[in-house]
């Protein structure tokens, strides 16, 4: 049996890259710093200490990254296909070589558990090989024949694309959501999240030399500044996000202030799972754990299925195993392999958190489970966590749809549950947020599991499940929780535009 790493060993690792690299952008094929000279710092949020200094992207740098790309566009869209397959698979290939430094630094940098941020790099090879294999299939279509024309249609790239990520995931995202934009020949500027830009920078300087100078560009910085200046420039006609709905309706509204563009979203979700009075107890318990991602990003998922419904024949004895499986979570430092939650990415998303822990005890929800800062033995061993920015696992009982915690994205390892008894009423109530993401719905009736599924107003709802993507299966919401999907082939055919082509005789 294999021994598995200590939190030393990766330490170790880690603080070589933390005191070699160079920690900057990539532009035009260049790893650079911000014109400005401006930066921030990068801390990790386990236990608040320095990491790195971050370039912080101005308009001039944006602006630069966004001329190399439009420079190099009509190059790389006459690249044959073929070839630029082959490149996202070595670039596919070179972050599986990096796997474990990639998750080291995700890790430290975002707070999540360092198996899952290695694992993250998993998922990304897989769908960056999954995207090249099936880019031949974005293909236009031959028209009736109208006189003497032949009609027929082709797919082509937009030319520049603004891709903007989120810190939950943030190497995964990074990479995995350049893949389709970069087969289909389109130039990429990507704006790496500022509460975890270290491992999607190093990921930059692995890649800096397998695309043309130009064709992918990595740019760090905030927001209001650096993302909006990448939004409104009127060279980047296509733009895609994942983040929250205040953000996607900014861009949405800041885009088109300089052009008309193609604008994608995936935000954020205040997702139901119903359980019926058939379902199996123990899975679907074990599940509503799955399902909230508490293990992975402490609940820091648009998909977490943080509203839980659960039929009263059945309510007390599927809460009581989720409080049994929650409250024996290994809470600690994110680079050791026994942790299995982590912190809050940031001092803003804990004060969110704790902020609507509170609400929630004033609104009348019982606290059956959590609600505070962890307590144990990494925490006695570890006294820097102290200055972490953690929360226990959190699980409220006796929630009523009048409350904010029932209502509101709190994106934190909060579970909201609620006891029903009426099958109509119970589909409303999971239908009336302004959300729309991600639903499940636990019964072992296949009528009943359709019709409900058929009710559930989201984009992807699972029977018996939760929390599982899969190659090829679109992901996306309604809506307030998106614009358009990802992660099928739908994903590759929204980089492109169709251009209609009559030939005559």
């Amino acid at each position: 049996m294999a021994v598995q790493p200590t939190r030393a060993e990766y330490g170790k690792k880690l603080k070589v890259q933390l005191e070699t690299q160079p920690w900057g952008m990539l532009i035009g094929g260049e790893v650079v710093q911000a014109e400005s000279g401006e930066f921030f710092e990068s801390r990790c949020p386990a236990n608040a200490r320095f990491l790195a200094n971050v370039p912080f992207a101005q308009g001039a740098d944006v602006a630069h990254a966004v001329e190399a790309a439009r420079t190099v566009a009509p190059l790389w869209r006459r690249t044959s296909l073929v070839e630029r397959a082959a490149r996202v698979r070595e670039m596919a290939s070179i972050l599986q070589a990096n796997a474990e430094i990639l998750g080291i630094i995700d890790s430290v940098d975002s707070g999540n558990p360092v198996h899952a941020m290695i694992g993250d790099v998993g998922l990304a090879v897989e769908m960056l090989e999954y995207i090249a294999g099936i880019a031949m299939e974005v293909k236009g279509q031959s028209l009736p024949s109208m006189n003497d024309e032949w009609l027929m249609t082709r797919r082509e790239p937009y030319g520049v694309v603004g891709r903007i990520i989120p810190f939950n995931h943030p190497l995964m995202f990074a990479s995995a959501r350049i893949g389709a934009p970069l087969v289909t020949g389109n130039a990429v500027v990507l704006k790496v999240p500022e509460q975890a830009p270290l491992a999607p920078l190093f990921m930059a300087n692995l890649l800096k030399d397998v695309f043309p100078p130009g064709v992918l560009n990595v740019i760090s910085g905030d927001g209001p500044i650096t993302g909006d200046a990448l939004v409104r420039h009127p060279d980047v006609k296509r733009i895609a996000l994942i983040g929250s709905i205040e953000t996607g309706r900014r861009i949405q509204a800041s885009a088109a202030e300089s052009a008309v563009k193609h604008v994608t979203l995936e935000m954020g979700g205040k997702n139901p799972m119903i359980i019926f009075p058939d379902a199996d107890v123990e899975r679907a318990a074990a599940s509503a754990v799955f399902g909230m991602n508490f293990h992975y990003t402490a609940g820091q998922s648009c998909g977490s299925t943080s509203r839980l419904f659960v039929h009263e024949t059945i309510h007390d004895a599927v809460l009581e195993r989720i409080l049994e499986t929650v409250g024996k979570f290994r809470i600690g430092h994110p680079l050791d392999l026994r942790t299995q939650m982590g912190c809050l990415a940031s001092e803003d998303q804990y004060k969110k958190a704790t902020g609507y822990i509170e609400l929630g005890q004033q609104e009348g929800a019982k606290l059956v489970q959590g609600g505070g800062r962890p307590e144990g033995e990494d925490f006695i061993e570890y006294p820097d966590l102290a200055n972490g920015f953690y929360v226990e696992p959190t699980v409220f009982a006796d929630v009523e749809m009048d409350m904010r915690i029932a209502r509101e994205e709190i994106f934190g390892p909060v579970l909201s549950v609620f006891k029903w008894d009426d099958k109509g009423q119970v589909i409303q109530q999971a239908n009336d947020v302004q959300y729309g993401l991600t639903a499940s719905v636990w019964t072992n009736d296949l009528k009943q599991a359709f019709q409900t599924a058929d009710a559930m107003d989201a984009g992807y709802v699972w029977i018996n499940g939760s929390g599982t993507h899969y190659l090829g299966a679109p992901f996306g919401g309604h809506k307030n929780s998106g614009v358009d999907v990802e992660e099928g082939i739908e994903e590759l055919y929204s980089y492109t535009q169709s251009k209609t082509v009559s030939v005559g005789f």
